[in-house]
């Protein structure tokens, strides 16, 4: 019973860390008057982007708890494997936090540039350009956990079931493009905006939903 009271209360952590994240996105580019995420940075209120910083670095903390059911679930692997799987997941949710602050970057070298009418692409490509190179710093982090989780998952070895699979970020993140297309106006922003943090969220509600009544003996 404990372990399943631990289970349920760090994964239902993990899924507000990433509602908390995402609350962060949305304060730092979301406007109802346009769809341009550039200019909307540069047009935010200071309070907007102070109060995305600060739930960034609270929503990463609870973020972190989001591994623990993970960690359970990867119970019937072998121990390098389930500690590996935790520890490649959590360096992601990590990411997420610090990458957050690369946008926060963003958004005041975007507002700068637009007060003192400076040339707003050029004024922010440092914070952008560094956005992109951490990112690549964490593509082949997913890749590696990817395949872990997918091939031990199908090869039950996990006490996940194998419809969790299409909830694993891999698929909504290859085929964000295409999502993508698929959204105009406000919805573009909401849903773009916080896409990389709708589809942890979609996992690890997915996780928890799963492990809910389970006994991992």
């Amino acid at each position: 019973m404990k372990q399943k009271n631990l289970i349920r209360i760090t994964g239902l952590s993990g899924v507000a860390g990433g509602i908390l994240l995402f609350a962060a996105d949305m304060l730092l580019y979301y406007n109802n008057n346009q769809t341009d995420r550039l200019l909307n940075m540069a047009q935010a209120a200071d309070w907007r982007i102070e109060l995305s910083g600060v739930f960034a670095l609270l929503a990463t903390w609870l973020y972190l708890f989001g591994v623990v059911p993970v960690y359970y679930a990867f119970g019937k692997s072998r121990p390098y494997i389930q500690i590996t799987v935790t520890v490649l997941l959590g360096a992601i949710l990590i990411a997420y936090g610090v990458i957050h602050g690369a946008y926060t970057a963003i958004a005041v070298s975007a507002k700068s540039a637009y007060w003192h009418q400076l040339n707003m692409i050029e004024n922010t490509r440092l914070a952008i350009e560094t956005n992109q190179l951490m990112r690549l710093l964490v593509y082949p982090v997913f890749g590696i956990l990817s395949v872990l989780f997918i091939y031990q998952v199908l090869t039950k070895k996990t006490y996940y079931p194998v419809w969790i699979i299409p909830f694993f970020p891999l698929l909504p993140f290859l085929l964000r493009k295409q999502v993508k297309n698929l959204l105009h106006g406000q919805w573009e922003i909401i849903v773009w905006g916080g896409y990389l943090n709708l589809i942890v969220i979609l996992f690890l509600l997915a996780s928890l939903i799963s492990l809910w009544n389970k006994n991992l003996d």
